[in-house]
């Protein structure tokens, strides 16, 4: 008796990867995400970024607390 994941939630750990090894983790998340997961991932990696279908970005202010916006990628 395996265990059943639905939900996944991935920090960080893409920085080090070269585009080709990126490619085979992105292919493995959206595989992951069309057999019914939840997939969060949470990158600065902006290659990254781009290919994910939707997201919410968190940036820095100067006045001191963070903004939250949706960001998504166009289907």
């Amino acid at each position: 008796g395996g265990i059943q994941l639905d939900t996944l939630f991935i920090d960080e750990g893409f920085g080090s990867l070269d585009r080709d090894t990126l490619d085979v983790a992105m292919r493995t998340l959206d595989e992951l995400r069309a057999g019914g997961r939840t997939v969060g991932v949470i990158s600065h990696v902006e290659a990254m970024q781009e290919d994910l279908p939707a997201g919410l970005i968190v940036e820095a202010t100067p006045e001191g607390p963070s903004v939250i916006r949706l960001g998504a990628r166009p289907v």
